[in-house]
């Protein structure tokens, strides 16, 4: 009799264990789930901080060249830019604007380009390139009807304004006022081709 007592407290001593045992592995599981939670939310925050620092990186306006290269419809341009050596120019510091004729504008004149292309026709490439562009930055707002801007070429590219239309070297400013770091970019629907070349 006092064994089988003895057997029963034992056993009851050992149930509670069981128990108390079998709750503390349920708080330590749930600690544990809390925790790896709260670490997988500090990744996902950190991982989306991330993501919105490179999107505002890449949001901010790029050189000159950079921009074009990101700009498919400036695949000719940028061709020709670097044909001509003239890509790391318009990638520095220096502030520029730039009257950038869309892949269409080549296209108008491709045996011309086709030929300017050439090795042996660099100087005139990078003289035809430089007709394009105007130091400084100027917006469409600064730009007058019957301006002429002066170009890195030499030669001068007349300025027409006309029912909020703005033409520049007989070419429709098609997108104007393109915000890069060094300068401004307004695309166009025709090459200048210069005098001199």
């Amino acid at each position: 009799m006092k064994t089988t007592k003895s057997l029963i407290i034992v056993s009851a001593f050992a149930v509670f264990a069981v128990i108390v045992s079998s709750c503390g592995n349920q708080a330590a599981k749930e600690k544990a789930k809390q925790d790896s939670i709260r670490v997988a939310d500090s990744i996902a925050a950190a991982e989306a901080e991330a993501k919105r620092i490179a999107d505002s990186i890449a949001a901010l306006p790029k050189p000159i060249t950079q921009f074009a290269i990101a700009t498919p419809n400036l695949s000719t341009l940028v061709a020709a830019l670097q044909a001509a050596e003239l890509a790391e120019t318009l990638n520095g510091t220096d502030a520029f604007t730039v009257f950038a004729p869309t892949n269409d504008a080549f296209a108008a004149i491709q045996s011309t380009v086709d030929n300017l292309l050439k090795p042996e026709n660099k100087s005139k490439l990078q003289s035809v390139l430089k007709y394009h562009v105007v130091a400084g930055t100027v917006k469409a707002a600064d730009l007058k009807d019957g301006q002429e801007v002066v170009t890195l070429q030499g030669e001068k590219l007349k300025v027409s304004i006309k029912d909020g239309k703005v033409t520049v070297g007989g070419a429709e400013v098609t997108n104007a006022d393109v915000a890069v770091s060094n300068g401004v970019v307004h695309m166009t629907n025709k090459v200048f081709v210069p005098k001199k070349m």
